[in-house]
């Protein structure tokens, strides 16, 4: 089997890893990494032992496929010219910097019969691959996502940096229409919001509560799916899967409530059979497994089958539509509950600033 010539456009603090990753892959051979920066790449090419060029477009005969890791902005015009000469593509999250341009990238990987997948890495996290298959007909999601400010991706806000992941894993959990979406946001470290609370309803009833901040000293990024069988809680950073589930004696015994309020009722023995005797709790295997390795073989794999990826095009808008509803309502939020008062994501902090001064 013929290597399948990789290219990497943008070897930056994430790109650098895709190229790592993708030197190392049996069967693929990185033949460039395209960087503006100099030093950047000439660091990435000499360590993989490849070649680095300035301008992508030299690039256009020499690879089968590309993976895309420039600023959200760009993302748009660089894997547009990929697609439309039938080159396959790897495009970081976001798809782009928004809907419009997203749905163009998606009509024209459709168009020109060319493979799209873009970087929603949380599918490929080993946690959500062994909690997947437990989240059945979820009715309650909650995604809590933050870190520090990394002072990177700051040509987005936190909905396309962070939120965008959640949102993408509940829409592949629900697998329903959005109906309503009610959203406050915060911007503070510069033109983009840097928190937001999102309260999503979908039209088979499934509520969906995110946090996303990156105005936080510690990272956290967790959810908990709630259905009829129980509760499920992922933590994507630690890559643990547990569930909690009630037991045929919460289901058709005598309810706890009820054996309390009976007179010598042992309320210490009715605490400690809680997660017991009532609520069975049961931690899940998860694989000690690399998401963007995992991610990025599944593009090889994608492209040298000619099947479609796990996540392409068309999901990536979907996550994107949704993501435009949350920053719409962010944008609209009444801090004060009325439109003469500080609306939108800034209006607040700046009328709090001017108050101060």
């Amino acid at each position: 089997m013929n290597s399948l010539r990789v290219g990497v456009i943008g070897v930056g603090a994430l790109g650098r890893h895709h190229a790592r990753i993708l030197a190392g892959l049996d069967g693929v051979d990185l033949v460039a990494v395209a960087e503006t920066n100099p030093e950047l790449g000439r660091a990435a090419a000499e360590q993989h032992h490849t070649r680095w060029v300035s301008d992508y477009r030299e690039l256009f005969d020499e690879v089968d496929a590309v993976s895309i890791v420039v600023p959200t902005t760009l993302h748009a015009t660089a894997a547009s010219e990929f697609l439309m000469r039938g080159i396959p593509v790897l495009v970081e999250k976001p798809i782009t910097n928004d809907v419009a341009s997203a749905e163009r990238l998606v009509s024209l990987a459709e168009s020109s019969n060319t493979l799209l997948q873009v970087g929603h890495i949380e599918r490929f996290n080993p946690a959500m691959i062994s909690a997947r298959p437990l989240c059945h007909d979820p009715k309650y999601i909650r995604a809590e996502r933050v870190s520090p400010f990394a002072f990177r991706s700051m040509d987005i806000g936190v909905v396309h940096d962070l939120m965008i992941h959640d949102i993408d894993l509940v829409l592949d959990l629900v697998c329903a229409p959005l109906v309503r979406c009610e959203a406050f946001g915060v911007a503070v470290m510069g033109e983009f919001e840097d928190m937001v609370q999102a309260h999503l309803v979908f039209a088979n009833g499934c509520i969906a509560d995110l946090t996303a901040s990156r105005l936080c000293p510690s990272a956290k990024r967790t959810m908990q799916v709630w259905s009829s069988a129980g509760n499920v809680d992922i933590d994507f950073h630690a890559k643990t899967v547990e569930c909690y589930s009630p037991t045929p004696k919460l289901l058709f015994g005598t309810p706890p409530v009820q054996r309390a309020q009976a007179v010598g009722a042992d309320i210490q023995q009715l605490k400690d059979e809680v997660f017991t005797s009532f609520i069975e709790r049961k931690s899940v295997g998860v694989v000690d497994a690399d998401a963007l390795s995992a991610e990025l073989s599944s593009f090889v794999e994608a492209v040298r089958l000619g099947v479609e990826p796990l996540v392409g095009g068309q999901e990536a808008l979907a996550a994107m539509q949704v993501a435009d509803a949350v920053l719409t309502s962010v944008a609209a939020h009444q801090w004060d509950g009325t439109p003469s008062g500080a609306i939108g994501p800034r209006a607040h902090f700046s009328a709090e600033q001017r108050r101060a001064g």
